[in-house]
């Protein structure tokens, strides 16, 4: 991590300027699969941009892109064709029919660290196209890799999701502890979201659970963000390859979500550090300057 966190902040000295104050970073990220993330990090996006906010959604899986899956999207271009140079952000940014665009995910590499010195300066420089956004959430892949770490590191707020299963819960705290151990001098919010529970109380027993082992063996202080419910809306919505906040905005799970977009921007709300900011953790050395 070490290595990784050096070169993903080495190169965005400069970049950082008050044009970009106002853009808040949000990385999603999540101990094991399977517990719901990208489907979060989707409707999240959507949940804001019902907000009136400018929204993108990039899908830094850099493996097992599945945003465009989610949203029912075959992209043309995605990140790889960026880092490659052979497409611009302005290229493979996508418009959809949800009122946010999306940045697709690559496939072909494994770290960002391995790219070249021209790729990326390259990636730098377009990912600052990015700087008109009020909100960028970042879908990570699901574990802990360097990738999900200088993701998590770099943004404003990191969120990681669990379910009431047990083994999700133990990845939950896992992801937790190497976030703690990994990550010098972490500056970002860390909050959780417990997805997938059949009640209020379910979901608070969870958060209760991770929060106060974190406090107490990390000295690590996790804030609960919400929950979300069990809801069959979204197993049909995810079959069809839609939103399930467009496909049953008054369900319950939907209600969740949106709940949980606004209690992000107003009752947890603090300015975003911005694309310069976030680039500058992302690919910067040492600390910020």
């Amino acid at each position: 991590m070490a290595d990784q966190a050096e070169t993903l902040r080495e190169l965005m000295k400069n970049k950082n300027n008050s044009n970009e104050s106002r853009t808040r970073i949000i990385t999603v990220a999540s101990g094991k699969g399977g517990v719901g993330k990208t489907n979060i990090s989707t409707n999240l996006a959507i949940a804001y941009a019902k907000l009136g906010k400018r929204v993108i959604l990039m899908d830094a899986d850099l493996g097992l892109a599945n945003v465009n899956v989610v949203l029912g999207i075959i992209p043309k271009y995605n990140l790889y064709h960026l880092i490659r140079k052979q497409k611009t952000m302005r290229e493979i940014i996508m418009d959809t029919d949800y009122g946010i665009q999306i940045v697709a995910g690559a496939s072909g590499f494994a770290k960002i660290a391995n790219l070249s010195e021209e790729e990326r300066h390259n990636f730098i420089n377009e990912l600052s196209e990015m700087s008109n956004a009020d909100i960028i959430i970042i879908d990570t892949s699901a574990g802990v890799s360097n990738n999900v770490l200088a993701f998590v590191a770099a943004a404003d707020e990191a969120i990681i999701v669990t379910t009431p299963e047990p083994t999700a819960i133990t990845d939950a705290y896992g992801i937790i502890k190497i976030i703690a151990t990994e990550i010098d001098n972490l500056g970002i919010g860390l909050k959780l979201i417990v997805n997938r529970v059949k009640s209020v109380t379910e979901g608070k027993k969870v958060a209760e659970r991770v929060i106060n082992i974190a406090g107490q063996f990390l000295n690590l202080k996790v804030d609960y963000l919400g929950y979300v419910y069990e809801d069959p809306a979204v197993h049909q919505a995810v079959l069809r390859q839609k939103p399930f906040l467009a496909a049953d905005p008054k369900g319950k799970a939907s209600a969740c979500v949106v709940h949980i977009a606004s209690r992000l921007e107003n009752v947890e709300h603090r300015e975003g550090g911005g694309v310069g900011r976030f680039l500058k953790r992302l690919f910067g050395r040492g600390q910020d300057e």
